[in-house]
């Protein structure tokens, strides 16, 4: 059997629209975000998925209940409490980078407290295994973060992490694990 993955982004956050490194913050999503989250779960709502898997971070959780709600005739809290939060949808560590002003990074020296390209890529990896061993033959709606998906779809592709487009806040990816 196969299992069929929706990975998605979180809405858009007040960190995406200031430009700063969110990493691992909790985040918070903007109208905008709830409003795409929403739309998403509108569009989802007569797709069959079995289960609902979130990033624990803040930012995530809260769009996956938008998108779960209507599959729980639009119950927020059955919704939250079907969602499976796994700490491997994450995104990445920047270490002394996070909450700082993005473009001010551009020539700034990676410091040893970020996590690396190899740590989040073997992340990826077991979330994919995750997702294999206790979803196998089911639909699974997956809300991550930009990073964290390229390095998933990296890994399920095996290309570079370089040659993965970038994902669009609330924007969904299917895989077929």
């Amino acid at each position: 059997m196969s299992c069929n993955l929706l990975l998605i982004r979180h809405g858009e956050t007040v960190d995406n629209v200031n430009r700063i490194m969110q990493g691992q913050t909790p985040g918070r999503l903007t109208d905008n975000g709830v409003e795409q989250a929403r739309l998403l779960g509108k569009q989802l709502a007569h797709k069959h998925i079995d289960a609902f898997v979130s990033s624990d971070l803040k930012r995530a959780v809260d769009t996956c209940i938008e998108i779960a709600a209507p599959h729980f005739n639009g119950d927020k809290d059955k919704a939250l409490a079907a969602i499976d939060q796994t700490k491997l949808l994450r995104e990445r560590d920047w270490g002394s980078f996070t909450g700082r002003f993005i473009p001010d990074l551009k020539d700034a020296k990676w410091t040893d407290d970020i996590e690396s390209q190899d740590d989040m890529l073997q992340r990826a990896a077991k979330f994919i295994d995750y997702i294999r061993r206790n979803y196998d033959g089911k639909t699974v709606a997956a809300v991550g973060h930009g990073i964290i998906n390229k390095a998933i779809q990296a890994v399920f592709y095996s290309k570079e992490m370089r040659d993965i487009k970038k994902m669009d806040n609330a924007e969904i990816r299917r895989l077929s694990l």
